[in-house]
C-alpha cells in the first residue's frame, strides 16, 4: 500500500523535505527515491549516499534506516509529488497519525496537499 501526496504550493521543495523527515517517525514506511526524483541524479543510492543526503537535511540516519528508508519498488509518483510505501497494511490509526504529522509539517509552510492511500 502507498499513501500518495499531491502538494499545492509553493514551497514544493521545502514541503518534500518536510515529508521526508516524517518518514523517520514511521518504521513501517519507506519513501520514494526523492534524491533522483527531485534533482540529485548523480547522488549514489548506497549507504554512504543516503547518509550524506539525509545528514544534509539535518537528519541523523541510523544504520537501521540507511537502506530501509528508500523504497525498492522503483515506481514513479505519477500525478503525485511524493509517496509513503507501507510495509504493512496500515490501520486507520496509523493513517490518521500520518495525516496529523503531515498537517503539522506543511501548515507552517503555507502549502496545501491531498493524500490518497491505495494498493
Amino acid at each position: 500500500m502507498r499513501s500518495y501526496i499531491k502538494i499545492y504550493g509553493p514551497p514544493i521543495y521545502r514541503a518534500i523535505r518536510a515529508l521526508e523527515k516524517i518518514a523517520f517517525d514511521f518504521p513501517d514506511v519507506t519513501i520514494m527515491d526523492t534524491i533522483i526524483e527531485y534533482g540529485f541524479p548523480d547522488q549514489v543510492i548506497d549507504e554512504d549516499g543516503i547518509t550524506s543526503y539525509f545528514n544534509f537535511q539535518g537528519l541523523d540516519v541510523t544504520s537501521k534506516h540507511k537502506m530501509k528508508i528508500i523504497s525498492k519498488s522503483g515506481a514513479r509518483t505519477g500525478d503525485s509529488d511524493f509517496y509513503y510505501e507501507w510495509g504493512v497494511n496500515p490501520t486507520m490509526e496509523q493513517l490518521n497519525t500520518l495525516i496529523m504529522k503531515i498537517d503539522e509539517a506543511l501548515t507552517p509552510l503555507g502549502c496545501k496537499y491531498t493524500i490518497t492511500t491505495r494498493r
